[in-house]
């Protein structure tokens, strides 16, 4: 492939994948699920203190915090699939709340 020089002669369109709608649609995904996965990173923090505490506190893990610790996790796993182009299913809200079958 060689240079030319803007003369008018050429084209000097952008190749095709540029003008891909659902590319740009994707890319608005993204940065709202970027927003999202602050937010989670947040609350998994969160869990994670309340949960020491809590342990401290009783010598046992709070059984809803384990449950939504793991539903949790769940999803911020689902956003790094999706940021990292491993899948195109959106995570929540645009799928179910990820959960995990209940202990037997």
């Amino acid at each position: 492939m060689t240079d030319q020089i803007s003369d008018g002669t050429a084209s000097e369109a952008k190749p095709s994948h540029y003008k891909d709608r659902n590319t740009w649609v994707r890319g608005l995904f993204m940065l709202l699920f970027v927003a999202i996965y602050n937010i989670a990173a947040i609350l998994i923090g969160a869990v994670a203190m309340l949960q020491f505490a809590w342990k401290l506190a009783t010598g046992e893990p709070n059984p809803r915090l384990l449950s939504f610790g793991e539903d949790l996790s769940r999803y911020f796993y689902q956003i790094l699939r999706f940021l990292t182009f491993n899948t195109e299913a959106k995570p929540f809200p645009f799928e179910e709340w990820p959960s995990h079958p209940p202990a037997p």
